[in-house]
């Protein structure tokens, strides 16, 4: 066995089915915390404030946007700051908690995260900002969540294209963990083998649990391994033409991670994930530009533009 070194990411986490009723107000109450911030999206709001209904919530977000742009981030961490919170509770996808993170890195008060998708972000201490057209992304340890609630059947309804496009983004955690110390590479392992079977389960609405169980195992490995070329190409295209986060991944991470892991694009057919930048909103002209700003991924963007697999080898 070779020698290793590897950071293990702390913080509690609490999985199971009707675990966000029954199990997040003790939890929470165990933090000591008495002024939480509840962040959500509008169309997240009426569930998260349900679920936040016995705790002591003094304040709502719900200017939240994709990319965590510099003036929603702002804007949240002036309601922090107006209200005086001592801890931040985020119900959603990736969007609510990269708002959370983002007053989190300036005001460091613990971040309590329920996911309903499976972003993944609430096992990291990774934050991002987005600004004058440019996404930029760091680690912090401010920012990774105290306690995160995992509850399968907040997932339920959730519709099959984000469900798709969700899952597609946990396997590319998966993927980059693969790359990490032995442990690391042997949890993301099992997060691609869970995630494979449990995937077309949860957007044919034949359970959710294992879809989102891969989620955390996969959020997990890539909180050891950190971003790598995939998460950092993903990241420059969203930023700077405001393509969707989860079905950039979705697109993307055939080509990437091609000759890594087999199968991914046929997963990504058979679950109804998009497969071309094209059909998510990139433009021919955003392809000239991002091939002129990319040059290290010239060769794979045009056919990740089309879609056309296998790519073009020639």
């Amino acid at each position: 066995m070779p020698a290793f070194t590897r950071d293990s990411v702390p913080g509690r986490v609490v999985f199971g089915s009707g675990a966000a009723r029954s199990a997040l107000p003790g939890e929470v109450a165990a933090l000591g915390v008495a002024r939480v911030l509840l962040v959500a999206t509008k169309r997240g709001e009426s569930l998260a404030r349900s679920l936040a209904e016995r705790l002591p919530v003094v304040d709502v977000f719900t200017d939240v946007r994709e990319h965590v742009p510099a003036e929603v981030a702002d804007a949240a961490l002036a309601a922090a700051r107006r209200s005086d919170v001592d801890c931040l509770l985020s119900v959603g996808g990736g969007s609510a908690l990269g708002t959370a993170k983002a007053v989190a890195l300036v005001r460091p008060v613990p971040i309590v995260a329920v996911p309903t998708t499976y972003a993944g972000s609430e096992m990291t201490p990774v934050w991002g900002r987005t600004e004058g057209g440019a996404k930029r992304t760091g680690r912090s340890p401010d920012v990774l969540p105290r306690l995160v609630v995992y509850d399968p059947s907040l997932t339920v309804g959730l519709p099959p294209a984000i469900t798709a496009a969700s899952g597609m983004n946990a396997m590319a955690h998966a993927v980059a963990g693969l790359r990490a110390d032995p442990v690391t590479a042997l949890v993301a392992r099992e997060a691609v083998r869970v995630l494979t079977a449990g995937l077309p389960e949860a957007v044919a609405e034949e359970d959710r649990g294992e879809a989102l169980y891969g989620a955390y195992l996969a959020a997990s490995a890539f909180a050891v391994a950190g971003s790598g070329r995939h998460h950092k190409l993903c990241h420059a295209l969203g930023g700077a033409y405001g393509l969707p986060h989860a079905p950039t991944h979705a697109v993307l991470l055939p080509y990437t991670a091609r000759g890594t892991v087999d199968g991914l694009r046929e997963l990504a057919e058979r679950i109804g994930a998009p497969t071309s930048l094209r059909e998510i909103g990139m433009r021919a002209e955003d392809l000239d530009d991002a091939v002129r700003r990319l040059p290290h991924a010239a060769t794979l963007l045009p056919d990740a533009y089309e879609g056309r697999w296998p790519p073009d080898e020639s």
